[in-house]
């Protein structure tokens, strides 16, 4: 009993460290590839493939022959081999994400590699432990057979929902990706010689030994490489969050914040109103001439969805008095890092900050005509949140806009079949007279972005716009932007858009052609 105890103690740990890592891995290459759909899909799938072989090979291991001792053994082996290759996960992460970023490979197959590569060995070399710990415990009392795999079974199921749960409420937040992983490293390291302690002394300390010496030297090769650093400035419960100074680029103190992979603004220190990001200008540039000039006396009230480095907010709340802010950030941290290092004012009278979901946030507020401006800012590249493009949403925007005002949102997609542009555009139209599709034009000296993508801005209106072809930059950084018509681009594509809903919004496949182009990901 004793001993089935202990074994199944290592296979719940071992369990829980297995899932603890799946976890933990999304966020490991949210810097470089973003967390989407396709990401969790490979590491998931990765994931799995590495524990049904390595259950493969396990049962392989645990034949009739395998005793106490050299099940125990096996064991101790599979464990530090899981505890080596996690830790070299660790190390290898940087140069090679990094390599398959800059590389000519497109996303999805940058997303498989990286986690193939990073996550596979060491879930097989975990899914090894499973076997051989239900065979040894069934060796103890083979009367009970049925009784010991059942209960087997549910302890590996159990810390398997233990490790889902303290990754994600406990570990990441508190001690950050990097030192998770190294956290269950050392776990399964501990478990080794745990199970080498079985077998005897001399296996006990070979096991100590060999985890000392080959982890130590993996250790001391990540430390020389930074592997172990934080990645993050600050690491939420949501993104991975990292600012860098951007005062070389332009010549003024300027700071920009990158979520996960994604530049998400960039704030001037010394003039709010000066806008980097040419999607954020073309908002603040249509919006002063929409208002033509009503703004400064009314004031301005503006929903948005998503804050981020709250670039627009600060700029409007410094420079159109009596405006009315709202921001909807759900994640708090957010807010404390663009406070800390992107000079906002969350106390500022114009600003109303909330940290909650948008969608639950402006549908929680009266039906009414509300706000002149709802902006749209919570897409993170490849990215999409479904429920922030369906006809219900969109529903409740149309009935929270002014008559004058309209909402805005910035997509990237495809630039020679942009198909969620138009079904985004012809969903929108279901409850809104006018919709426009803009895009940069680019100056002739600087090279046209690669043929699979383009970042589009819609705007939707009750109300129809003034008839203008293009936007000039009246304030700050000299730009113009070019009007597409929507129905003429739905046309052009020769097939009909599928209206995005709650139940049905394919947004993954629509954007299929930026996902599987030959270009490198981030900082769209």
């Amino acid at each position: 009993m004793v001993l089935q105890g202990i074994l199944g103690f290592v296979l719940f740990l071992a369990s829980a460290g297995g899932l603890i890592l799946e976890i933990v891995a999304g966020r490991l290459i949210a810097p470089y590839v973003g967390m989407s759909l396709y990401t969790w899909t490979a590491i998931i799938a990765v994931v799995l493939a590495g524990l049904s072989v390595g259950h493969w090979i396990g049962g392989r291991l645990a034949g009739a022959e395998v005793d106490r001792r050299r099940g125990v053994i096996r064991l101790a082996i599979a464990l530090s081999l899981a505890a080596l290759t996690t830790l070299l996960a660790l190390v290898a992460l940087r140069a090679l994400a990094l390599g398959l970023v800059q590389s000519a490979l497109n996303p999805i197959s940058i997303v498989i590699i990286l986690t193939t590569t990073l996550f596979l060995l060491p879930s097989l070399f975990v899914g090894i432990v499973a076997p051989i710990i239900t065979k040894l415990a069934v060796d103890v009392a083979p009367d009970r057979t049925g009784p010991i795999v059942g209960r087997m079974y549910a302890l590996g199921t159990l810390g398997s929902i233990f490790g889902t749960l303290s990754s994600g409420y406990l570990f990441i937040s508190w001690i950050g990706s990097s030192g998770t992983v190294m956290a269950v490293a050392g776990l399964y390291a501990l478990l080794a010689v745990t199970c080498a302690t079985l077998a005897g002394r001399r296996e006990m300390m070979a096991a100590a030994f060999s985890v000392v010496i080959f982890g130590g030297g993996m250790g001391l090769i990540g430390a020389g490489q930074g592997a172990f650093a934080a990645q993050c400035r600050v690491e939420s419960d949501y993104f991975c969050i990292q600012t860098d100074d951007f005062s070389a680029v332009v010549g003024r103190p300027s700071t920009l914040m990158v979520l996960d992979n994604l530049v998400h603004g960039i704030n001037d220190r010394d003039d709010p109103s000066l806008l980097y990001s040419p999607y954020i200008h073309f908002v603040d540039e249509f919006t002063r001439a929409r208002f033509a000039g009503g703004v400064a006396e009314d004031g301005l009230s503006a929903f948005f969805v998503g804050g981020g480095a709250y670039t627009l907010p600060r700029s409007w709340a410094a420079t159109i008095p009596n405006s009315r802010l709202m921001v909807a950030e759900i994640d708090p941290k957010v807010t404390e890092v663009a406070e800390r290092a992107l000079w906002l004012d969350p106390d500022h009278p114009a600003l109303e900050i909330r940290h909650t979901d948008a969608r639950n946030l402006l549908q929680s507020l009266p039906g009414e005509p509300i706000f002149d401006v709802i902006f749209g800012d919570a897409f993170h590249d490849i990215s999409i949140p479904t429920h922030l493009v369906s006809r219900e949403f969109n529903q409740a925007v149309s009935e929270r806009l002014n008559g004058n005002g309209f909402y805005v949102i910035n997509v990237v997609d495809g630039a020679a079949r942009p198909l969620l542009i138009a079904s985004i555009a012809a969903t929108l139209s279901l409850d809104f007279e006018a919709v426009d599709i803009w895009v940069e034009d680019l100056p002739q000296d600087q090279p046209a972005p690669a043929d699979s993508r383009q970042t589009y801005v819609v705007v939707a209106a009750h109300r129809t716009m003034e008839p203008s072809v293009s936007l000039e930059a009246v304030y700050g950084i000299e730009r113009r932007w070019t009007q597409q018509s929507a129905a003429r681009l739905i046309a052009d594509l020769g097939k009909e858009p599928i209206i995005l809903t709650d139940d049905f919004a394919p947004v993954d496949r629509l954007i299929a052609d930026v996902l599987f182009s030959p270009v490198a990901l981030g900082n769209q």
